[in-house]
């Protein structure tokens, strides 16, 4: 039966009007009544050259063109597919507007990192304020040595975290000493 048409096919050992289908013949008829039933309620779709298809759709798409998203999601990626957890977060931080905190937290959480190990052995981030970084050096020395590398410093934290996270880097030395002041001053005799 060419697709399109609603009559059923003719055949030789139709049951009489009487009797109930059977076998073949029922099947038959079911199939028919659903196509009947289906060209009323279903747009006719079109296939790529712009024909109608007789009321056939694609299986993995709905009656409006738009892939179902209902049974198994089949071969290739599909939104319903789990996902690895960093891309669900990145997401995440994405929609709730959460990228200036995510990138000072990698900052401090990945200093190391960011900054390299030599340099994170010798300083710690303190602080980080209107786009100010504030950085402890272990000894004055090497608070020295990083105020002359501040912009390098910078751009590391713009290349690693993103830019406008740090402008400025604030260096300070190390906090003062836990000794008393004037404890290694030799005691004079009072006459």
């Amino acid at each position: 039966m060419p697709e399109g048409e609603d009559s059923p096919r003719p055949s030789p050992s139709a049951p009489d009007a009487g009797e109930r289908p059977a076998g073949p013949w029922l099947a038959r008829a079911v199939l028919d009544a659903a196509r009947a039933q289906r060209a009323r309620f279903a747009p006719q779709a079109r296939t790529a050259s712009g024909r109608t298809g007789g009321g056939r759709t694609d299986p993995g798409r709905g009656g409006d063109g738009h892939r179902r998203l209902s049974g198994y999601s089949g071969p290739g990626p599909d939104p319903r597919d789990p996902q690895p957890i960093g891309a669900v977060l990145q997401r995440l931080i994405k929609a709730r507007g959460w990228q200036r905190p995510a990138a000072e937290a990698t900052l401090f959480g990945a200093w190391d990192r960011v900054v390299g190990a030599d340099l994170a052995a010798r300083c710690r981030p303190v602080k980080l304020a209107d786009s100010e970084l504030t950085v402890e050096a272990e000894s004055p020395t090497w608070a020295a040595q990083l105020r002359l590398l501040a912009p390098s410093i910078v751009r590391r934290i713009a290349a690693e975290v993103g830019h406008d996270v740090v402008r400025k880097l604030r260096v300070h030395g190390p906090a003062a000493s836990s000794l008393p002041r004037g404890s290694w001053r030799e005691r004079t005799r009072r006459r």
